[in-house]
């Protein structure tokens, strides 16, 4: 299957499962057997994505400069990425939970204190890195890919149904707040089509996830991190 993908495949799958990857390996380390704060993975895994994301930059067509958001389009990544952090901080009772509440991503010492360079990176990761990543796996990428293997030839004002819906619905399986994803990858996936910049769906993706985390420090809510 990985050999019949594209390189333009290949190329928006690897950032994701690279992220995905090192995530798994802080679950490992979770017991602290291998005598680090495993933490400090989610660092790792933003920077290495973030490298990756720079190294290929010039494969990633759809961020080119002509493909920028206008006035009015940012304005509705604006509006749409509040609207989905309202949504996400919401959906929240335990019959639209996969499993139960989760511990989350705890920035914070023994005394309770805010772990500020562990705040910085994992706000900054969910801001800056997880927004392009994912638009290019699970919108550019894997909606596209569902309507056709050659997917980079798919416009995206010609995705159909069955593709958002099947994308939206592997996006929910992972996220925790399912009910909350399907919201949040409808928004996303209806901001690309109808726009047709890549750009508007990273916009609110990263609006969501820059308010998320100002939410989430300011309550300590850390299960939603």
């Amino acid at each position: 299957m990985i050999a019949s993908l594209s390189r333009h495949a290949l190329l928006r799958i690897a950032p994701f499962a690279l992220f995905m990857l090192l995530l798994a390996l802080r679950g490992f380390a979770a017991d602290g057997a291998w005598g680090f704060d495993e933490r400090w993975l989610y660092g790792a895994s933003t920077v290495s994505v973030a490298a990756l994301l720079i190294a290929w930059r010039r494969d990633f067509g759809e961020l080119y400069r002509p493909l920028w958001p206008d006035a009015r389009e940012f304005a509705l990544a604006l509006g749409a990425g509040v609207a989905v952090l309202l949504l996400w901080i919401n959906l929240d009772e335990p019959w639209m939970r996969l499993g139960g509440a989760t511990a989350g991503f705890r920035p914070v010492d023994a005394q309770g204190q805010l772990i500020w360079p562990l705040v910085a990176l994992r706000w900054a990761g969910a801001a800056l890195v997880v927004p392009v990543m994912e638009e290019l796996f699970w919108r550019s990428f894997l909606m596209r890919w569902i309507d056709s293997p050659r997917f980079e030839l798919v416009p995206p004002q010609r995705v159909t149904l069955r593709a958002i819906a099947l994308s939206t619905f592997v996006f929910m399986l992972a996220h925790t707040l399912w009910l909350a994803a399907i919201a949040a990858g409808l928004v996303y996936a209806w901001l690309y089509v109808r726009t047709g910049k890549l750009w508007v769906a990273v916009i609110a993706h990263a609006v969501t996830n820059t308010l998320l985390g100002a939410w989430v420090i300011a309550t300590g809510n850390w299960g939603y991190w």
